[in-house]
């Protein structure tokens, strides 16, 4: 069984016990968090798609904790003008594990 499921505005497909990064919750680490955008939901074989979201369908997923994403270098310059400029960054991302799927 899985589903897909909107979680802070990315799509991800998910199944039970599958480990996921998703974009920065508010959420503690260890609280339960539920989603009920739920787009798409195969049941072996049966398939419910929501027309946007499959009524009563959920998803509960467990906070394993906030990290932060891989360095990003934003190097910019403009040729002959002697215009140079880095930056960089670091997304900021919460671990989450699939408790369970309701659909």
């Amino acid at each position: 069984m899985y589903a897909i499921v909107e979680i802070a505005g990315q799509q991800f497909r998910v199944e039970k016990d599958k480990k996921l990064f998703v974009h920065q919750l508010t959420a503690k680490e260890g609280d339960s968090v539920d989603f009920e955008k739920v787009l798409l939901v195969d049941n072996d074989g049966k398939v419910a798609v929501g027309t946007p979201t499959v009524k009563g369908a959920k998803v509960t997923a467990k906070v394993l904790g906030h990290v932060k994403g891989d360095k990003v270098i934003v190097f910019k310059k403009k040729r002959r003008k002697g215009y140079q400029k880095m930056n960089g960054h670091r997304q900021q991302f919460t671990q989450i594990q699939v408790e369970t799927i309701v659909g």
